[in-house]
């Protein structure tokens, strides 16, 4: 793992705490994208090397709705930017982590993900990222 990526946030309302985060981070949202696949809507800040993703529920079933509805709003996951999206996953079953998807996916921000279960690290959802390349 290189870094992180970035922090996501999970929100009840995208439009609302876009007009929060530009006040807070003194920048706006660079980038807003829909991804079907997690039934989520998300925007993209940056200050500095670090980003932020806020995330907002597109449907009732989506697993950020879920979280919404377990914890509230808050942050949802740290993001690791990896070179190898593959190796990684296959790393980490070999350490004993438990994969939420047997294959990378497309995520947002041109990026293959894949996540690891929050019960193998203390309760965080830790999500792999690599950039897809043009």
């Amino acid at each position: 793992m290189n870094k992180i990526e970035h922090i996501g946030i999970a929100v009840k309302n995208l439009a609302a705490s876009n007009d929060l985060f530009a006040r807070l981070l003194g920048t706006a949202a660079y980038k807003t994208e829909i991804v079907e696949s997690e039934g989520v809507t998300t925007s993209f800040f940056k200050t500095g090397e670090n980003k932020i993703e806020l995330l907002e529920a597109t449907r009732e079933d989506s697993p950020v709705a879920k979280f919404i509805a377990k914890r509230g709003e808050g942050i949802h996951h740290i993001a690791f930017e990896v070179d190898d999206i593959h190796a990684e996953m296959r790393r980490l079953q070999a350490e004993g982590f438990t994969l939420l998807n047997a294959e990378p996916k497309r995520g947002a921000d041109n990026k293959l993900v894949c996540f690891v279960h929050p019960k193998d690290a203390n309760g965080v959802l830790v999500e792999l990222c690599q950039e897809i390349e043009a």
